[in-house]
């Protein structure tokens, strides 16, 4: 790629990430979701329904895109929507049995591929890279 130094941060986040997608995507091909499914299952790992909306905004992706993603999950019945409690004009989004037991056994599985794309990395840089990440984020 002409032009473009492969010590640029962009460059190297990018890159990273597509890394981490090769290692993550086949490691959740068991459990029949890919990494935008996964996101919206960890941010419905909560006590409190959370709103479509709500849950959107966590993840940063617009509401369109976060209705046709549940809509996804719910056909697999890894979630399930119903009027909000506290606003019946909203959907409270709910991972169902299924979804839990599914969002557990993926987090697994996304843990070992972590692991394996931090493995060149002693055990401290790992952790630093994490925490530096976490700080910028």
């Amino acid at each position: 790629m002409e032009g473009v130094s492969p010590r640029r941060l962009g460059y190297l986040l990018k890159h990273a990430g597509l890394r981490l997608g090769e290692l993550t995507g086949p490691a959740l091909e068991p459990y029949a979701i890919d990494g935008r499914e996964f996101a919206v299952l960890s941010v419905l790992r909560t006590r409190e329904p959370l709103s479509q909306l709500a849950a959107a905004q966590r993840l940063g992706i617009d509401r369109t895109t976060m209705v046709a993603l549940l809509d996804g999950l719910e056909r697999k019945r890894l979630v399930a929507r119903r009027p909000h409690p506290d606003d019946r004009r909203k959907n409270a989004v709910e991972l169902t049995g299924h979804g839990r037991e599914v969002l557990e056994s993926a987090t697994r599985a996304v843990e070992a591929a972590e692991e394996a794309f931090l493995a060149p990395l002693p055990g401290d840089d790992a952790r630093a890279l994490r925490d530096l990440l976490d700080r910028l984020v």
